[in-house]
């Protein structure tokens, strides 16, 4: 928590005494659960009977925002840790200091890749504290890659790595409770991945945010059976990816960090392909770089999205215009569309406003989800002068939504826009007699 605590650390008295101090363990324990651990330490200078309460604590949670641990560690504490020590060493003190069972494990900070070892001592000393018990362990270095050597944790629920060059442990037979697995720069080998993903048969959700394996290229092939939530970052190390079977996948979201030209069309088969194995999504967000990426491509004939209900699609307006065809192909393949959310941003200075208006401005026929099922529209406009780009995406969905009930448009910098726009749309035409136009600002009040 980032918000100061201290009040909550004055024990609440009347005339009978100390109330607080006479709850049950188990609900002390939990109210210090909603501390960070330099306040859950500090309570020990409450009373004799505080001093050993936060060692019952199951999370250690610290972050790289953490004033220095010296600070709580106060000579009340039954042992103390040494002036001078460093931050890693002074989280090593709290944990061993631990007691009971340790389930959750998070560190961020800022590593350097020397203090590898000092980290790899951390986790082996977690794997002594909390051995198999432990349900959820988070590692984010901010700086530079750590050498992570992962230690069996056989009762984990929740795996976020974050700048981290793992090893899975020798034996590895899978964390066969794991149900989140999250990558961000990560470094493994391609045979520890698919390894990984192949032995964690609870995985419900996957994000993938970069890794890199030694060999490249790298063809992915998820078999899940009960995922539901997927979040894939395509990058160039991927030379395939494919969802192969999740039947009960939900909720997908694919992205693409960086497009150049030179990997324009790589990218659009990477992308067309795990586009085309997650059709039974029910929800699906896509980036402005998959957009342009699939515009170098055609998708199947007949191809559809059949259980689509919600679509959010991010649109540069660099790429308005010469991404209209393919936003229209988008829609024809999402027949039973219910929920749309544009995010309109990056303002060029040479955009052609008329082009687009020329574009977009038309009536269209044959889109089965504008002309049966499209009730709802959100548009948030991230670019710093969104207004005529705003009014043609607007009158689009007004002249061709037939079912519209709703469409929201946000302003996320100039709120005077919305007056402007409103003004605008007033004389539009508009095919749904139920359509409702509500202009919200930053924090989603109607304005």
């Amino acid at each position: 928590m980032n918000h100061d605590n201290s009040a909550a650390l004055q024990p609440m008295e009347d005339e009978d005494g100390d109330r607080i101090s006479s709850l049950p363990l188990e609900i002390i324990i939990s109210i210090l659960c909603c501390l960070d651990i330099r306040y859950a330490v500090r309570t020990s200078a409450l009373a004799r009977s505080w001093r050993h309460h936060w060692k019952l604590l199951p999370c250690l949670c610290v972050d790289r925002f953490l004033p220095e641990l010296q600070d709580a560690l106060t000579p009340d504490n039954c042992s103390l840790c040494p002036v001078g020590l460093g931050w890693m060493n002074k989280v090593h003190h709290v944990l061993s200091s631990l007691q009971g069972p340790v389930l959750v494990f998070k560190l961020s900070h800022y590593f350097r890749s020397y203090q590898s070892p000092k980290l790899q001592s951390l986790l082996d000393l977690l794997l002594e504290r909390a051995g198999v018990q432990l349900q959820s362990l988070c590692l984010f270095s901010h700086l530079e890659p750590v050498f992570v050597h992962l230690p069996f944790f056989h009762s984990l629920k929740v795996l976020q790595l974050h700048a981290c060059n793992v090893i899975l442990p020798t034996g590895f037979s899978g964390f066969k409770r794991l149900i989140t697995l999250d990558f961000e720069k990560v470094y493994i080998s391609h045979d520890d991945f698919h390894f990984l993903i192949r032995t964690s048969n609870n995985l419900t959700t996957f994000r993938n945010l970069g890794f890199v394996t030694a060999n490249l290229p790298l063809s992915v092939n998820l078999s899940c059976p009960l995922l539901r939530h997927l979040h894939f970052e395509i990058s160039e190390s991927i030379e395939k990816v494919s969802v192969v079977s999740a039947p009960c996948l939900e909720e997908a979201h694919i992205c693409i960090k960086k497009l150049t030209g030179s990997q324009s069309e790589k990218f659009a088969s990477v992308t067309l392909g795990l586009l085309t194995s997650v059709a039974n999504v029910s929800s699906l967000k896509l980036d402005c770089h998959v957009l342009q990426s699939l515009s170098l491509v055609t998708l199947p004939f007949n191809f559809t999205f059949p259980r689509l209900r919600c679509l959010k699609l991010f649109w540069g307006i660099t790429t308005m215009d010469l991404l209209y065809d393919t936003f229209l192909r988008l829609l024809r393949s999402m027949p039973f569309l219910e929920k749309l959310h544009l995010v309109i941003g990056l303002w060029p200075t040479n955009w052609n406003r008329n082009k687009t208006r020329e574009l977009i401005g038309w009536k269209q026929e044959g889109l089965p989800c504008l002309d049966q099922s499209l009730k709802r529209v959100t548009i948030s406009i991230h670019a710093c002068d969104p207004f005529m780009t705003s009014i043609t995406v607007a009158k689009f969905f007004l002249l061709n939504a037939k079912v519209l009930k709703l469409m929201k448009v946000q302003y996320l910098y100039q709120l005077y826009g919305a007056s402007a726009m409103s003004k605008e749309l007033h004389g539009a035409d508009v095919t749904s007699s139920d359509a409702i136009v509500v202009f919200l600002d930053l924090m989603g009040n109607v304005i």
